[in-house]
């Protein structure tokens, strides 16, 4: 597959990620507090199956694994805002379905799973490792998310969010560029000032 069309598919993920950050970003300005919309996790779970198909194009196995971890946080947030629900039973059962049978299908053949993703020789074993530690810090936002929300009974984008995204991103960003990968580094950039940007409407609102 050419690489236009996995740079676009990576760039059209990173459009989504973009675009939940923007309206939950300018619906927060908005409210004068830090909200939680539908359209975020809408735009979550679009990104991620975009992503997680552009991660398999370019073999990057930390792109994956970041997808994956948090692919069905998105769900239980979408179903806490009344969402899931309202799509076709087939639809959903797609969606659900869809990380299993990745995982199908690397586990069909195991070592050519190892020597394409985890002995890729354009991503040497140490730079795989910051990568990925870069994704699970990004993903562990979610997680947390998920808790604080789960023990509130609805879905809320806490200060710890912001925090973690901020460390997992900076991660991210560098692995970006030590892969001269313009769709993880722009990506990630955009975020930054919105990360922050809802922490001091975090502590705003606190006062």
């Amino acid at each position: 597959m050419s690489d236009t069309l996995m740079f676009a598919i990576g760039f059209l993920a990173q459009g989504f990620f973009s675009a939940r950050i923007l309206v939950q970003w300018i619906m927060s300005e908005r409210s004068h507090q830090v909200v939680s919309p539908s359209v975020y996790w809408v735009c979550s779970l679009v990104g991620s199956v975009l992503l997680f198909t552009y991660g398999w194009m370019r073999d990057d196995f930390s792109i994956i694994l970041g997808q994956i971890l948090s692919y069905y946080i998105y769900i239980w947030n979408l179903n806490a805002k009344g969402l899931w629900g309202r799509l076709p039973l087939v639809l959903r059962g797609l969606i659900i379905l869809l990380p299993l049978a990745a995982f199908i299908r690397m586990a069909s053949d195991l070592p050519l799973f190892v020597n394409t993703f985890l002995r890729n020789d354009k991503v040497p074993l140490p730079l795989l490792i910051w990568g990925s530690l870069g994704q699970v810090i990004f993903t562990v936002r979610f997680i947390y998310q998920w808790y604080y929300s789960y023990r509130r009974h609805q879905s809320i984008l806490p200060l710890g969010f912001w925090l973690i995204s901020l460390i997992g991103s900076g991660i991210i960003i560098s692995y970006g560029i030590f892969r001269l990968d313009p769709v993880i580094v722009i990506g990630q950039s955009f975020g930054f000032v919105a990360y922050i940007r809802n922490m001091i409407l975090y502590k705003q609102s606190k006062q």
